[in-house]
């Protein structure tokens, strides 16, 4: 597949043990591209609107800002970028937090590989019909 038919990711985790798995595993996969990674909420906001991601896998609790207000900020000013929140809190209230603030999918870090690489897949194809993998 060529480069520029795979997703372009951002990885948003303040671990960089969690941001060089996610990275190793989803490129592996075949399907992504990641193009930056960041260890906070305004490293993401700031890569966000440097690198165009079409996707932003972005952790919940991190330092400088949280995951909840970053996914708003990076919403309001770039909606065409998709987000998914990955994090160890996989409970109702986090997941209705992370749509309130506008957040495409939600999915919990104990989650298969498999099922990850579908959400990202299955959240951009919704965001963008028109480069369906």
């Amino acid at each position: 597949m060529p480069t520029n038919e795979k997703i372009r990711l951002l990885i948003v985790d303040d671990l960089a043990r969690v941001r060089q798995s996610l990275s190793t595993v989803l490129q592996l996969s075949g399907y992504f591209e990641v193009v930056g990674e960041a260890s906070n909420g305004l490293e993401a906001i700031q890569a966000a609107e440097q690198l165009k991601p079409e996707v932003v896998l972005m952790d919940l609790e991190m330092p400088e800002l949280d995951g909840l207000e970053s996914t708003r900020r990076i919403k309001e000013q770039r909606p065409e970028i998709g987000v998914v929140i990955i994090t160890i809190h996989d409970t109702p209230s986090a997941r209705e937090q992370a749509l309130q603030v506008g957040a495409d999918a939600f999915v919990g870090k104990e989650t298969a590989t498999e099922v990850l690489v579908e959400t990202i897949r299955e959240m951009r194809n919704r965001t963008n019909p028109e480069r369906n993998l």
